[in-house]
């Protein structure tokens, strides 16, 4: 059985998602914070914590940041009933998402959105970018349409006066009467989600990954094979994109450099039906880029959860994390012609432009064996409140 904080437990009791457009803050690159995590008992946190878990924040009443991104599943969303769980459902209960909802988890590592000196972009929030921060994002959700719906920022934070309790503690932590100013009022709200997402509930680094550089663990023979191929170039291209820092053996590894990339990934061609046909051109929807070399680019993800987060991609293309591996083998591997989840020749891309095949062609085909190996790997990459979930 799962076990969480009793500060979490309690605002369960008392009481995201896809893709809103706002305009990216132009703010200088955020370096990675040395101090991460807060503590949960820190009051803006535990007030967001309050906040995040609250369903009359949305329209119908019937939905909360914690809908979309489940504490029980490692902050993405499992509900089945928008395209098999591709996007998410919202307050309405028939409006759906344009993108497979990302894990909150670790998301705080993310640096503000920036352009690189070599003209590439990284950092934001979003699988474009286009919110530089945690508080930047959680501005979204509560008036997006196909999501928490609500009408204004002014009616959310009417929302909150409605508790009593609420008005206290905003008055307490931000400032007597703060609420009483809607533009106040909701950055208050959304800073103290962002606040609560600093805290070691969503990072806690306790995976078997993790354990295993303490030495509390072993890592099984397979799973070190894994762990060879995945941070050795000589063999995979896996840690071209999903290593942060120097050392494999850095204690806060996110396994993302937070860049953007065009991997080739198919359509979904059910969420295109949904969507009107329309391609989805990735960091070239950001609003601050007019670049048509960004199309198709998505933000690297995290692969720490990656073996309970599913389905993958953008788009929710892909059911199974060894679907996964295979399709990057593909580009390497005359033998992978088949999606084993169609039983059909692997779809073209969604946006065929842009497609990072310098990266992508780098390394050697992978037998069976090693794409195990890889899977094997990236499972213990599971957060240990998660491992219960693995294979499930």
């Amino acid at each position: 059985m799962m076990r969480f904080s009793l500060c979490v437990v309690t605002a369960l009791f008392l009481s995201a998602c896809s893709e809103p457009k706002q305009v990216v803050a132009k703010k200088k690159p955020a370096r990675l914070s040395s101090d991460l995590p807060i503590a949960t008992t820190d009051p803006k946190a535990m007030l967001g914590a309050q906040l995040f878990f609250d369903t009359s924040l949305s329209k119908e009443r019937n939905q909360s940041c914690g809908t979309c991104h489940d504490i029980g599943n490692a902050f993405v969303d499992k509900r089945r009933e928008a395209l098999s769980g591709a996007v998410s459902l919202g307050s309405d209960g028939s409006s759906m998402g344009g993108r497979n909802t990302p894990t909150a988890a670790y998301a705080a590592f993310s640096p503000a959105f920036h352009r690189m000196t070599n003209g590439e972009y990284r950092g934001g929030q979003f699988l474009d970018g286009r919110a530089s921060g945690l508080p930047q994002q959680a501005e979204g959700p509560f008036l997006n349409p196909l999501e928490m719906a609500m009408p204004s920022a002014a009616v959310v934070v009417d929302r909150v006066r409605e508790n009593e309790r609420y008005e206290t503690l905003f008055n307490s932590v931000y400032g007597e009467g703060v609420l009483n100013d809607p533009a106040k009022g909701y950055a208050a709200i959304t800073n103290a989600i962002a606040s609560f997402e600093q805290t070691a509930m969503f990072m806690p680094f306790d995976s078997k990954y993790d354990r295993s550089l303490r030495g509390e663990v072993a890592l099984t023979p397979q799973e070190e094979l894994g762990k060879t191929l995945f941070f050795s170039q000589q063999f995979t291209n896996c840690n071209s994109c999903h290593q942060l820092h120097k050392s494999p053996l850095h204690s806060q590894e996110t396994f993302t450099n937070y860049e953007f990339r065009n991997i080739g990934v198919p359509a979904n061609p059910d969420l295109m039906a949904q969507n009107g046909n329309k391609k989805d051109l990735g960091l070239l929807d950001n609003p601050s880029i007019d670049d048509p070399k960004q199309a198709g680019k998505f933000k690297v993800p995290s692969l720490r959860n990656v073996a309970v987060t599913g389905p993958y991609m953008h788009n929710g293309v892909f059911k199974d994390l060894r679907t996964v591996v295979l399709f990057y083998d593909k580009y390497n591997n005359p033998k992978r012609t088949i999606n084993p989840e169609t039983g059909k020749p692997w779809a073209k891309p969604e946006v065929a432009e842009n497609i990072d095949l310098v990266e992508l062609q780098k390394g050697p085909a992978l037998p069976d064996q090693r794409v195990d190996a890889i899977v094997a790997f990236l499972k213990t990459l599971t957060d240990q409140r998660y491992e219960s979930l693995l294979d499930n």
